[in-house]
């Protein structure tokens, strides 16, 4: 699957467990470490991970596991690394103090 189709098929995954708010910021050639990030958000701490959890799992089933998920555990903000995609879900606090958007954008 090419970049676009990996993007619309995590975009997907996130959608389907409810995460809102969900942006997509192109950082190629801003950072050494991913191509697009993608931003979200969950209603709660539990939300959040769920939301995360989810894709981890979706994205195994598709044989493109993640290479890292930190924050599983408080749930105010839980990165999951694929790679050429980094996806932050976020609690709104959290979103809103640190911004990430327009950090990159």
């Amino acid at each position: 699957m090419n970049q676009s189709e990996f993007v619309q098929f995590v975009i997907d995954k996130l959608e389907d467990m409810k995460a809102r708010d969900i942006v997509q910021i192109n950082v190629e050639g801003k950072s050494t470490v991913t191509d697009t990030l993608i931003v979200c958000s969950g209603n709660s701490k539990k939300h959040v991970s769920s939301i995360a959890e989810n894709l981890v799992v979706e994205m195994k089933s598709a044989d493109i596991p993640p290479l890292s998920v930190e924050g599983k555990q408080t749930g105010e903000w839980v990165l999951v690394d694929l790679g050429n995609i980094v996806v932050h879900v976020m609690r709104d606090e959290s979103r809103d103090f640190y911004q990430l958007e327009k950090l990159w954008q």
